[in-house]
């Protein structure tokens, strides 16, 4: 009876369809990213070119802009202040690339405003990356010891931390992706009929992050369930 979740589990249905949520925001934003990133813009700024001038018209010359390998691998780095761009919008002059370029240069704008969800999100950052390496292998040392309560809290609260990061996150990625559709329409980087098509792939992008909350949410409510049902039992 104590070993059921391994054989039997009433709540898998939630894993279904966190994955299916997942994935369903993955394709969005690759498919919309892929649709804009055949359309140049019409001042044919690249994403570093765009990056660089809204991060010099900021006043943050010491922000480095590096390309790096991959798709859509774009990172805006507190601790060394370096801007990475992936392979697919640094040279490229696309209203999605620079769309994406923007929105790093957001996350640069944030940090030199000390803005507070940022800093809550980097604070977080050494105690989440622990607690997700510790979440799944403390739920199952729980299970090997026989229901082990201890250490299957122990478990679910490391998984909530990382939760609680992912809901940090959200209004981090919404401002960053506010700032920079605001730098690209003042900065006169994209025309009025360019905009609402980087709001479309700034949109797409969020919506991964809430996919995330979403799917993590489904995922600790089952390990709730699964586990909390036993405790009401033992007691």
């Amino acid at each position: 009876m104590y070993y059921m979740p391994f054989f039997y589990d009433p709540y898998f249905w939630m894993i279904i369809l966190g994955v299916a949520i997942s994935g369903w925001a993955s394709m969005n934003v690759n498919s919309t990213f892929n649709r804009y990133d055949q359309i140049q813009n019409q001042g044919n700024y690249t994403g570093k070119v765009a990056a660089r001038y809204i991060l010099d018209q900021a006043g943050l010359y010491e922000v480095e802009i590096r390309e790096v390998a991959g798709n859509l691998t774009d990172n805006y780095n507190p601790t060394n202040k370096v801007l990475s761009l992936s392979q697919s919008v640094y040279n490229s002059s696309s209203i999605a690339a620079v769309g994406v370029a923007a929105h790093e240069v957001g996350h640069a704008l944030q940090d030199a405003s000390n803005y507070a969800p940022m800093r809550m999100r980097s604070a977080l950052v050494p105690i989440v990356s622990l607690g997700s390496n510790l979440s799944m292998p403390l739920i199952l040392l729980g299970l090997v010891l026989g229901m082990n309560q201890t250490l299957i809290k122990i478990g679910i609260w490391c998984f909530a931390l990382v939760l609680l990061f992912q809901v940090v996150t959200l209004p981090v990625e919404f401002n960053a992706s506010h700032r920079a559709l605001r730098m690209l329409n003042n900065g006169a980087i994209l025309s009025p009929q360019e905009m609402p098509m980087a709001r479309k792939v700034l949109f797409a992008a969020a919506l991964t992050y809430v996919a995330a909350v979403l799917t993590s949410m489904l995922q600790l409510f089952r390990l709730l369930l699964i586990f909390g049902g036993h405790n009401d039992d033992n007691n």
